[in-house]
């Protein structure tokens, strides 16, 4: 499918004459940079907008910046620790009301050293999918109670060059790559969209997008030596975007577009990119755009359902 929206449009310009007034979101890592600028699309929109973070306090100036807009929806701000498993499930025991859009913002990226997670989880595999995979779980009550919820999976370009190691997907054996480890996460992210296709009866809907190149608090585990290799820091350590980045405005537009445009009712199991679908490349060519054949396979996405299922049952 294709919309209007050309690769430079903002979050909002894409929800531009949407009403959520009485929609419920929860946005994970919603306190900077895209996550910011999607609770702040939606929250203009008139939907009430939780903030999922690991530092409630970090989003005061958010929360209090909306409050002051005649309209916007309310928002607020709760505590969510992805990793840790505790966390998720407190954080869905407190959610009494129906959820009509979830989107799972919050990452972090090329961790230098193999760090693990309460349960022993290599740590972006648990922040950026199984973390995400328990708390779309454990909120599905309150999305079958929307009856139209929709669920958004922020993935990444480097998803292309790293399918899923169902042999060790924890680094337990094989050496330790940041790359690889942020990678397979991210084909892991996509996968969960389409391994969701299992709740369209419940009239749930997910999709996985990726907003781009976007200098955000994301890339605070890249060391100056990397990013200047990026292209981004020159010699005296100041950081400036190429010129084919985006602004995190324009970086949340696929995730607010895919949250609540009436142009993707209906739509799931299906990546984004440039606000547009992406075509399915061989993920192996070294591809600058579309969405890996392996991240979109649907024998894959039920094994990694039926891994995740498991892991977070342990």
């Amino acid at each position: 499918m294709t919309t209007p929206f050309a690769p430079s449009a903002t979050a909002l310009e894409v929800i531009n004459g949407v009403d959520l007034a009485g929609h419920r979101a929860v946005v994970t890592g919603g306190t900077s940079g895209i996550g910011a600028e999607t609770v702040r699309a939606l929250a203009l929109a008139g939907a009430e907008v939780t903030v999922a973070t690991r530092r409630p306090e970090t989003a005061g100036s958010l929360v209090r910046e909306l409050a002051d807009i005649p309209g916007a929806g309310n928002v607020r701000a709760q505590a969510l620790e992805l990793s840790d498993l505790s966390s998720v499930r407190d954080f869905a025991k407190e959610w009494q009301d129906p959820l009509d859009i979830l989107v799972a913002n919050a990452g972090i990226m090329a961790l230098p050293q193999r760090v693990t997670s309460a349960e022993g989880w290599e740590m972006q595999l648990a922040t950026n999918y199984l973390g995400h995979f328990a708390l779309a779980s454990t909120l599905l009550p309150a999305m079958q109670a929307s009856g139209s919820a929709r669920i958004v999976i922020v993935s990444s370009g480097a998803h292309r060059a790293f399918p899923f190691d169902f042999d060790d997907p924890q680094f337990q054996r094989r050496p330790y790559d940041p790359w690889a480890a942020y990678g397979q996460s991210k084909t892991a992210d996509v996968l969960l969209a389409v391994g969701a296709r299992r709740w369209r009866t419940d009239g749930i809907t997910a999709n996985a997008v990726n907003p781009g190149y976007v200098l955000t608090n994301l890339q605070r585990h890249l060391d100056d030596d990397t990013m200047r290799s990026f292209g981004v820091m020159d010699d005296d350590g100041n950081v400036k975007p190429l010129p084919y980045y985006k602004t995190p405005p324009q970086g949340a537009a696929g995730s607010v577009l895919l949250a609540a445009s009436p142009l993707v009712a209906g739509v799931t199991g299906r990546y984004f990119e440039n606000n547009q679908e992406a075509e399915i490349v061989a993920g192996d060519q070294g591809e600058a755009s579309g969405v890996a054949a392996h991240a979109v396979d649907p024998t894959s996405a039920d094994r990694l359902w039926d891994y995740a299922t498991e892991t977070i049952s342990r």
